[in-house]
């Protein structure tokens, strides 16, 4: 009786290991199982991307066509420094966009593919962290260009300006003239009415 009890004891302690053993096993081969999931994760995430980096600008696909060397070379080039307008800047990237568009060619098609190579520095930098493919018309592009370069505060300085300018003393009525068209060139978004800044001018 005393030899059975043993025995019995034996086998289950036997049985224990082999149980300890294979749920050891078990988890040793889902940990290797989640560590090369994990390697092969970040292999991936650190693997060149050998496409085309995807933009902010969603460029219609159906509309096939290459912007000339000739035509990238004269685009305007916009750095987003201080002093720079970006309205200036906008004018002349749309004269050289229209002047320079293939004929079968949208214009819009043209300025949403051809910015990019006109932006330098910062502004580029900025260009890049825009959500991926949140933009699809140039009008849009335009508006997040213009609140992250010429934001509401600074329209409102230049309408606050605007209202309070004065002919300093010496300055010839051309002089003044230019200075005052100037002021509403920079904000062509003022609002003013023109009735009402015949009155400001005069």
């Amino acid at each position: 009786m005393h030899v059975t009890c043993s025995t019995n004891q034996s086998q289950e302690h036997v049985d224990l290991e082999i149980e300890n053993t294979l749920h050891r096993l078990r988890n040793e081969a889902c940990v290797n199982t989640m560590v090369v999931a994990r390697q092969q994760t970040l292999k991936k995430l650190a693997a060149p991307n050998m496409e085309n980096p995807p933009l902010c600008i969603n460029i219609d696909n159906n509309v096939n066509f290459e912007l000339k060397s000739s035509f990238i070379h004269i685009l305007p080039i916009f750095n987003g420094l201080v002093g720079e307008d970006p309205h200036t800047y906008l004018k002349e990237f749309h004269m050289v966009c229209v002047g320079m568009k293939p004929n079968e060619v949208d214009e819009e098609q043209v300025k949403l593919k051809a910015l990019p190579f006109s932006l330098k520095g910062a502004i580029k930098m900025w260009f890049f962290s825009i959500l991926l493919g949140s933009i699809g018309t140039w009008n849009a592009m335009k508006k997040i260009f213009l609140e992250k370069y010429f934001p509401s505060s600074r329209v409102a300085n230049i309408r606050k300006e605007i209202y309070g300018i004065r002919q300093s003393h010496g300055e010839t009525l051309s002089e003044y003239w230019k200075r005052f068209e100037q002021l509403c060139i920079q904000c062509p978004h003022h609002q003013i009415p023109d009735q009402l800044l015949i009155q400001k001018f005069l």
